[in-house]
């Protein structure tokens, strides 16, 4: 049977870019479609603004810190539209990119709403076109829950584009979107109350990087509330009010919802064509991203995996290496780096204490907690940590935990140590570099004891 093309991709994000891209390059004739801007959740309204946003954000630290160091600064002030016009150019640029991407490898653009009519047929605006396979690419979506006046408040997708700057903000989540933008406002100047209604942010991360971390952000001047949850939002003259369930009452200028993400699969038509999902619609897939419909795959964050940029764009080359490339894959998703860019940030590799101690039963605990070395010039109270988890049966690094400036950068570097399998012994023999905050992850020789 003749198609129109070897490969339809639905959703032009990281992963399906790449994706078709490689597939492209191995010969076959592909074509992709988008509703929104090409680039995808993280280029357009995800990790690359709020980067950019914390960079601004930290200014007014880094201000202040500058006088400590002896230089003069006359008082700042900030300009919020400013800000988000240079990150709308920046934004429209890389946009660019991505066209130029696709074009230069041949796959075909459709700026338009793509459905699945049947295994190898799509409706894409008013077109029909038949694909050998199809992948779905199409990413995540905020959450929002239903809660009497939710449509007063925004999601991480709004934020970007709001038209002023609000003073009094309130976060309610407790994951790390949530965090980095009470970072985020925190350091803009904005009085900022961040509600969770757990008893710990970050949850699955660490447990000291939790406690860490909310001790810091608090210190900063973010007025973390745990066990707390909206029950209503009201808009007045003055702004919005958000009433608690225990009905505490908080004014605000924005509430932010960063409570969760879905998976973008409504309206796709994958019941109709057969297409297993999950309870909260994420496309099941096996080891090689196929979906139970043989010649359909998916990938990134519309399959629920780990919903990370990078890793989305893994799964699509072992996609095309699969299917096009003659070389089935499976992309392993153990010991996947991150990094969180609260303030302080934090990278993580591996296993937490609590999953190494369920998996491996005795584990050995180095941690480290200081001042870090441009603190001692400020006074600063800021604090970091190092921790490493080991095997004690083989000695392996199972995890590491930094939080402290620079984390991400670091953990980029020590997830090809744990991806490797390296040991503790092997650590301990790598000559650390001085003087850094770094270095505290070779120079750790005392197990920790403490809780």
């Amino acid at each position: 049977m003749a198609f129109d093309y070897d490969l339809f991709v639905i959703g032009a994000g990281s992963g399906g870019v790449r994706a078709s891209r490689i597939s492209s390059s191995m010969g076959a004739k592909v074509a992709i479609a988008e509703e929104f801007r090409v680039g995808g959740t993280c280029v357009i309204r995800g990790c690359v603004p709020k980067k950019l946003f914390v960079y601004a954000s930290h200014f007014a630290e880094d201000f202040e810190d500058a006088e400590n160091y002896g230089w003069t600064v006359p008082k700042a002030k900030h300009d919020w539209k400013t800000l988000i016009r240079n990150k709308d150019t920046e934004i429209d640029r890389l946009n660019g990119i991505y066209h130029t991407i696709l074009s230069n490898n041949n796959v075909e653009l459709y700026e338009n709403r793509a459905t699945i009519l049947d295994k190898n047929t799509v409706q894409v605006g008013d077109k029909t076109v038949t694909a050998k396979y199809i992948l779905i690419a199409t990413g995540g979506t905020p959450t929002m829950p239903d809660v009497p006046g939710i449509e007063h408040a925004i999601s991480s997708n709004e934020v970007f584009h709001l038209d002023e700057m609000p003073k009094r903000v309130v976060v309610v989540g407790g994951g790390y979107i949530a965090v980095e933008f009470a970072g985020i406002f925190n350091g803009l100047g904005a009085d900022v109350i961040q509600l969770y209604r757990g008893e710990q942010i970050l949850r699955g991360f660490d447990h000291h990087v939790q406690a860490m971390v909310a001790q810091e952000i608090t210190k900063k001047g973010v007025d973390l509330r745990t066990h707390a949850n909206p029950a209503k939002i009201e808009k007045t003259a003055d702004g919005l009010v958000i009433t608690l369930e225990d009905g505490s009452v908080i004014e605000a200028d924005a509430i932010m919802y960063a409570t969760g993400r879905r998976p973008n699969t409504h309206g796709l038509g994958l019941e109709a064509v057969g297409v297993e999902t999950s309870l909260n619609g994420a496309v099941v897939v096996d080891a090689y991203s196929k979906t139970t419909v043989d010649n359909i795959y998916a990938v990134g964050d519309v399959t629920d995996r780990i919903a990370l940029t990078p890793v989305a764009i893994h799964e699509g080359m072992a996609f095309a290496e699969t299917v096009f490339g003659g070389k089935p894959r499976a992309f392993d998703h153990s010991n996947v780096p991150s990094a969180v860019f609260s303030q302080p940030p934090v990278g993580s590799v591996g296993l937490t204490e609590l999953e190494a101690r369920l998996q491996f039963g005795e584990v050995d605990i180095y941690k480290s907690e200081f001042r870090p070395m441009k603190q001692t010039l400020t006074q600063g109270s800021e604090r970091a940590m190092v921790k490493l988890i080991v095997d004690r049966a083989t000695d392996r690094v199972l995890g590491v935990h930094i939080v402290g400036a620079d984390a991400g950068e670091i953990i980029q570097g020590i997830g090809i140590a744990v991806k490797c399998g390296a040991t503790k012994e092997q650590f301990d023999a790598t000559v650390g570099v001085h003087p850094t905050l770094a270095e505290e992850i070779v120079t750790m020789r005392e197990k920790y004891t403490g809780e």
